[in-house]
């Protein structure tokens, strides 16, 4: 890897620290910082979530999140990510995943921001269990955001 180039992975099972993230983001030479928030939404058409749990093969998914690192430091022009995505319990407004892309420009930064949100979610082995209202508990598909039967 690229000395200037830099890469934080985190899986935490407990509050992201999204300021800590925006602070070690910063450079002299990035005149754009983008900051990516996945939060639980309360409500999902007819759907109400008082709850999402989430589970992961904590290597793999840290591997595979810095598999997609590297390759958005071969497909866009920028110069520190970092992703933290939370396990266990999150509750609505809370952050389950927080990525941080620096780049000289803004254009890299939302490209590489939306590429690493749309693979995390096909690629990295992390799953999400919906809990709703009606007190039942559905585990998510990721690929398609529909409910597993």
């Amino acid at each position: 890897m690229d000395a200037e180039r830099k890469i934080e992975i985190r899986l935490v099972d407990s509050t992201i620290d999204v300021s800590s993230m925006l602070s070690d983001a910063y450079r002299a030479d990035c005149g754009a910082v983008l900051a990516f928030l996945g939060t639980t939404r309360e409500w999902t058409g007819e759907d109400r979530t008082i709850q999402l749990e989430y589970e992961a093969y904590r290597e793999m998914a840290s591997h595979e999140l810095s598999r997609l690192a590297e390759k958005a430091f071969e497909k866009f022009d920028v110069k520190r990510i970092g992703i933290t995505h939370r396990l266990g319990v999150v509750s609505v407004l809370d952050a389950s995943v927080v990525i941080i892309v620096s780049s000289p420009h803004r254009k890299a930064a939302f490209d590489a921001g939306e590429w690493l949100i749309d693979r995390l979610k096909e690629d990295v082995p992390i799953w999400k269990k919906d809990f709703a209202s009606d007190g039942s508990a559905t585990w998510m598909h990721p690929e398609v955001g529909s409910k597993m039967k």
